[in-house]
């Protein structure tokens, strides 16, 4: 596809995009992870095989599906410096993934995405109820095809966090902020819980849109090594370090790896504007954030 194209990748560019990728560079591989409510891949791209593995994570809500196109910047970007014994953020490629393994899931909420870029011809079948939740507000929809928002689903915390919903009037499917009947209840949640469970991650990555900030822990828990790491990726990308309030607290996916295992989760909110935000500038946000990516794998 090339970083110079800056247009919106949906899900069928998006998956072209994997799969040329895939077939010029023999040691990126692809999986998927789980299907979405609709039966869209979530698509894993791995690099490595090795015990244990970083796992960087993009477009948990569908208004945010810029964080997918900078992910996949990122991934081209290193690709192209293994193969070229280059050089990326001022790492020599090769040298610096040489028995590193690292996951990327660009999208783990296609449908969502789809539904922000396209509206209703994003909807499919539920394209009336979907209409009706959000007020024909399309472009700024966030939850999953059934109105659950992924990063409210996952168990951490998931039941103060639907007392606070509760206490803001969320009592079921709407565009963001329902965290669902149950944790764990959807499709998307599950790809990412099941493969945490399956393999050893070491630590994980979410990247969402917007605020240029960094979130590292999750109430009093800290894992080890989790400051130093998060203060590297502040220095690197100028990005601020700061702890989730009200509704932002708990029901997450670094909250739940965090709580689950006890090693490093880290939320990074990319730009700054109101979501979403334009296309045109993936790219600035890109180069901004490149090394942080880059230190992110490797550490």
């Amino acid at each position: 596809m090339g970083m110079t194209e800056c247009k919106g990748y949906d899900y069928i560019s998006m998956k072209r995009w994997q799969e040329e990728l895939c077939k010029k560079y023999p040691f990126i591989s692809s999986a998927v992870l789980g299907r979405s409510c609709i039966g869209r891949d979530i698509t894993a791209l791995q690099f490595g095989k090795t015990g244990e593995y970083a796992l960087i994570t993009a477009a948990f809500h569908g208004s945010e599906y810029i964080t997918s196109t900078v992910l996949m910047f990122f991934i081209e970007e290193l690709c192209e410096a293994i193969q070229n014994n280059g050089v990326i953020a001022g790492f020599d490629a090769k040298k610096a993934m040489y028995g590193r393994g690292v996951m990327f899931v660009p999208c783990v909420n296609p449908d969502g995405c789809e539904v922000a870029m396209h509206g209703r011809a994003g909807c499919g079948s539920t394209a009336s109820i979907i209409a009706r939740l959000c007020g024909n507000d399309f472009e700024h929809w966030n939850a999953n095809i059934r109105g659950v928002d992924i990063n409210h689903n996952f168990s951490a915390g998931w039941q103060e966090l639907r007392e606070l919903e509760r206490r803001n009037g969320i009592y079921a499917p709407a565009p963001t902020r329902f965290g669902g009947f149950s944790p764990e209840s959807e499709p998307e949640t599950l790809a990412l819980t099941e493969v945490c469970r399956r393999r050893y991650i070491r630590h994980v990555v979410a990247l969402h849109s917007q605020g240029e900030v960094i979130y590292w822990n999750y109430g009093k828990n800290k894992p080890p090594r989790s400051e130093k790491m998060a203060e590297i990726m502040a220095t690197s990308s100028g990005y601020t370090l700061s702890s989730p309030e009200g509704l932002a607290v708990g029901g997450g996916f670094k909250d739940w790896f965090i709580s689950e295992f006890n090693r490093p989760g880290f939320t990074v909110e990319l730009g700054l504007g109101e979501n979403p935000l334009p296309i045109s500038t993936a790219f600035s946000i890109y180069e901004r954030v490149r090394e942080m990516l880059m230190l992110a794998v490797i550490m």
